[in-house]
């Protein structure tokens, strides 16, 4: 009975709203002239939109890019970034692999030329986030059921959009935000590795910026789920007529979702459920980009299925939306689960080359909230720079 609202980011300059955090980070550097233009080579560390937010903002602010990510990802993401002048160095795997990027971007920082905008590890993507897309969730609920927000639902890739948590928390302190991850992929939870197909999200790390005092829950989703979700929306129009949706609407939403979306999407209601909440509670989560980078996702889902005509999509329907079971969700509130955390993010980046001093100081809400503060010093710089 509860209200799901999805912000849309597909129709973001580059198609994903992970173009903010790009140019939030370049510009960061840009006028703390740390990133020089015509001297240095910006590295985009990514699975794929960070990547390709940053070639599309590398190509207006004419910097040599290069985007570092797994080789196995949709084709659509590589053909973007090429398109925007970007060069691509690929590292083996997928999504679940993205620590080898990490890696690679670390050797590649070694030459003075190259600067890193590590959305993973860079708290300009942190400010983004609890700055534009905690704000515009708000904004997104006024006038929906009570006004208010009981729960903010996002996978973490980079833990940026989990950030949007911090400023809704803020707004609404009973407001819940829950980390969801591929049921494959639970490194959160519980350690967990292995491949999946929800690209963008399960990196197998807590991520340096994520502030892990302010997620409350994690969800697993199946990532087969995320992928037969994608093909309802996008090509069962009818079952979605059938279940109360405006035709019109119904073939609009062919085009705004991708598979980290209906991810999003699916862990919503799950914790719509598991929180009881009703007809006046609204739950937000977000659409990092649209279907446009997917096509090839769905050929191979149409590949590996000996039939998927409507009889079998109405089954899924039910199953993924209407019958989503309450399982495989944590409570991480308490302060021994706060410390596995903690304890999986000193064991990812301490060989990075940060502090133990560092990432204890993560530990108090006053770190983050010195780091958000940091966003009006950096608008009166960045006005005047332009």
């Amino acid at each position: 009975d509860c209200n799901i609202v999805v912000l849309l980011g597909k129709y973001f300059p580059s198609g994903s709203h992970k173009v903010g955090p790009a140019y939030s980070t370049l510009i960061e550097g840009c006028v703390d002239q740390t990133i020089v233009p015509g001297e240095h080579t910006i590295l985009g560390p990514s699975t794929g939109n960070f990547g390709i937010g940053v070639s599309y903002i590398c190509n207006l602010m004419k910097y040599d890019s290069i985007v570092i990510m797994p080789d196995n990802m949709s084709k659509e993401r590589y053909q973007r970034i090429k398109k925007y002048g970007a060069k691509l160095d690929l590292t083996p795997g997928t999504e679940s692999d993205v620590i080898l990027t990490l890696e690679r971007t670390f050797e590649l920082k070694k030459n003075p030329k190259n600067r890193s905008l590590a959305q993973f590890e860079l708290l300009p993507n942190y400010r983004f986030h609890r700055h534009v897309t905690g704000s515009a969730c708000v904004e997104a609920v006024k006038g929906i059921g009570n006004g208010r927000i009981a729960c903010f639902a996002s996978a973490p890739g980079s833990a940026g959009t989990l950030a949007a948590g911090d400023h809704i928390k803020s707004v609404f302190p009973e407001a819940r935000v829950a980390a969801l991850e591929p049921y494959e992929c639970s490194t959160l939870m519980n350690g967990g590795r292995g491949q999946h197909r929800i690209e963008g999200i399960g990196d197998k790390m807590c991520t340096l910026i994520h502030n892990v005092l302010n997620t409350d829950f994690i969800t697993l989703i199946k990532d087969e789920e995320s992928v037969q979700g994608l093909k309802i929306i996008h090509d069962g129009t009818d079952i979605l007529v059938e279940n109360g949706v405006p035709k019109e609407i119904a073939l609009e939403m062919r085009e705004m979702f991708g598979v980290s979306g209906i991810c999003n999407i699916i862990g919503a209601i799950k914790m719509a459920k598991y929180l009881k909440l009703g007809p006046d509670d609204n739950v937000v989560t977000i659409a990092t980009d649209g279907y446009d980078r997917y096509e090839t996702v769905l050929e191979d889902m149409n590949r590996r299925y000996l039939e998927l005509e409507n009889f079998v999509l109405r089954r899924w329907f039910k199953d993924i939306f209407v019958k989503t079971k309450v399982e495989d969700i944590s409570d991480y509130r308490p302060a021994s689960q706060k410390k596995k955390l903690f304890d999986q993010k000193e064991k990812d980046w301490l060989k990075f080359g940060y502090s133990q001093e560092y990432l204890d100081s993560m530990k108090k809400m006053d770190f983050w909230d010195h780091e958000y503060q940091k966003i009006f010093h950096y608008d009166e710089l960045i006005k005047k720079l332009r």
